[in-house]
């Protein structure tokens, strides 16, 4: 019997879409307190392409994820809470003890920020499920089989040799399948250095058709001569039209194979209360988002709401500068959901907020 999905009835627009990561615990003390404070954590699931799947999932796109956990409790639960967000978990990997001797689900602890107090994030990681497992004879060419879309991100290579292979098998797999591929750096300090990141995901540059954030990638101004500098030498924070543009450009001389660049930029007041903005290339041009400022009630996850906003905006083909709206305001509106996915299933709200609309709706 052919399973039908009546959530995805009004969203045919032929995108079916994969994303490869680690989901992890996530564990947060109630009411704003530390972790040496707390008697108590509110328990959910999260991470990087998860959260993108997940997003998309309830937009009504038709999302699968790819990922090893162990067969066990904490495993299963997370696989369930994904499926119940209607994402589809059919290629999971649910790891036996001697397929990953540690037999561990990925742990982080949240302290969220309050006021003038940011939030802090603990990992607990190491030795997962996903970073133990061999991937050496996995067929990645039969995983992405039928999938018009793959998204990955610099989350998943930082967490070992094993995860680095893997990322760019499906990469070279992706492109030969002719997938649209898009790619968010997402550097964890924690997890690698800095030099690591960089060289690992600027190997991944060629392969990619839209790209998220501008770091952590080598973009030298003469490819010779490295004492000459990095393109994004000197680009502050918080960049003007004029210089994300240049580094825009200096992108696509590099690599011509991008399609479109996106970056949102954050303007953080108080742990509190955050700006978001965006720029764009896309087309030839440089595009400047609207700027939205709010109160933050759980920050985890903005990335990667403004992520899956582009993505559900460029698969329905909207227009460019709704494109880049869409995906600020999508961020804007995770920061007031709990968890870490922007689990939003109207887009006319996101839509609603992205034109400044913030009455009532009934």
């Amino acid at each position: 019997m052919e399973h039908n999905n009546p959530l995805l009835a009004e969203n045919q627009n032929g995108h079916r879409f994969i994303t490869i990561g680690e989901i992890m615990l996530r564990l947060t003390p109630p009411n704003y307190e530390k972790v040496r404070m707390a008697s108590a954590f509110e328990a959910s699931y999260g991470g990087s392409e998860a959260n993108i799947a997940l997003a998309l999932a309830n937009l009504g796109i038709d999302s699968t994820f790819f990922t090893v956990v162990p067969n066990n409790s904490l495993g299963k639960s997370a696989v369930r809470m994904l499926r119940s967000n209607d994402v589809h978990c059919t290629p999971v990997i649910l790891s036996t003890p001697e397929q990953t001797p540690t037999h561990r689900l990925g742990t982080y602890y949240l302290e969220t920020g309050f006021g003038i107090r940011a939030s802090k994030v603990t990992y607990d990681r190491k030795h997962s499920a996903i970073t133990e497992y061999d991937f050496d004879s996995y067929d990645f060419d039969a995983l992405l089989e039928g999938f018009t879309w793959l998204h990955l991100s610099g989350v998943t290579p930082a967490l070992g040799e094993n995860c680095r292979k893997m990322i760019l098998q499906c990469l070279k797999a992706a492109r030969e399948k002719e997938m649209i591929i898009s790619f968010d750096g997402n550097f964890r300090s924690t997890l690698w250095t800095w030099e690591e990141a960089r060289d690992f995901c600027t190997e991944c540059l060629p392969y990619i058709d839209v790209l998220f954030g501008i770091e952590p990638y080598h973009l030298w101004r003469d490819e010779a001569d490295h004492s000459k500098g990095d393109w994004k030498d000197g680009v502050p924070l918080q960049p003007g039209y004029e210089q994300q543009d240049e580094v825009f450009r200096a992108f696509i001389r590099r690599f011509p194979n991008l399609k479109c660049i996106a970056r949102h930029v954050r303007y953080a007041h108080s742990g509190s209360e955050n700006s978001l903005k965006a720029y764009m290339w896309y087309e030839g041009h440089t595009f400047e988002s609207k700027q939205f400022t709010f109160n933050i009630l759980d920050r985890v996850g903005g990335g990667d709401a403004f992520a899956s906003g582009l993505i559900y905006a460029m698969m329905n083909e909207y227009r460019p500068m709704d494109m880049v709206n869409f995906a600020v305001a999508s961020s804007a509106l995770k920061h007031t959901i709990r968890g870490d996915a922007n689990i939003t299933d109207d887009a006319a709200a996101i839509q609603n907020l992205m034109n400044m609309n913030f009455d009532i709706k009934r």
